[in-house]
């Protein structure tokens, strides 16, 4: 499973007009595939919305892409709002589940690490231990990490499994090199 991770940097003031249009034009993209979460920022770097797309493989959102690109009401009308969009495609570990509908949340988070060329399978194992740990709480809170095909991973706390319209997303961004920490302050 991939997923693409989409980040627009929005007009400040411009949030419930966005969330108001990409939920009207996402009423006629679902139908080529669903989409795994959505949030705004409300702490961190303000005026956000995220949103997750999982597929198969590469192919598969070429196809889904290329399909929906020919209706007429996707991509959302919000263009206007956009100052900065960043999107990036990462590789689930093999550990992390496959999201499952549900409302989850109120509160998100999302990590970056930058890894020292190597690490990444110690780190993987690590955060492997670390899920099954944080799956026996009480909080019942888990880990979801994926890599990319860069020497980077993206790790969230909590649950990062569903489409939910209404939920605040807090984002912190934290650096590692050489595997110690570096300026881990919320951005």
């Amino acid at each position: 499973m991939i997923y693409e991770i989409r980040t627009y940097q929005i007009a400040p003031g411009s949030l419930a007009e966005v969330e108001k249009r990409f939920g009207e034009a996402y009423e006629y993209r679902k139908k080529y595939s669903p989409l795994t979460a959505f949030w705004h920022t409300e702490v961190g770097p303000l005026n956000e919305i995220i949103h997750v797309w999982g597929y198969n493989d590469l192919a598969e959102r070429a196809k889904v892409r290329a399909e929906a690109a020919k209706d007429a009401n996707w991509p959302p009308k919000i263009s206007e709002f956009i100052r900065k969009m960043r999107a990036e495609i990462v590789n689930a570990f093999d550990f992390v589940p496959t999201p499952t509908p549900g409302k989850m949340g109120p509160i998100f988070e999302i990590r970056y690490y930058t890894l020292k060329g190597g690490t990444l399978p110690a780190t993987a194992e690590g955060w492997k231990a670390s899920c099954r740990t944080a799956s026996s709480s009480r909080r019942s809170s888990w880990r979801a990490a994926w890599s990319s095909a860069r020497p980077t991973a993206s790790c969230t706390s909590g649950r990062i499994r569903a489409w939910t319209s209404g939920c605040r997303f807090v984002t912190r961004r934290a650096r590692r090199a050489c595997g110690r920490p570096v300026a881990a302050a919320t951005v």
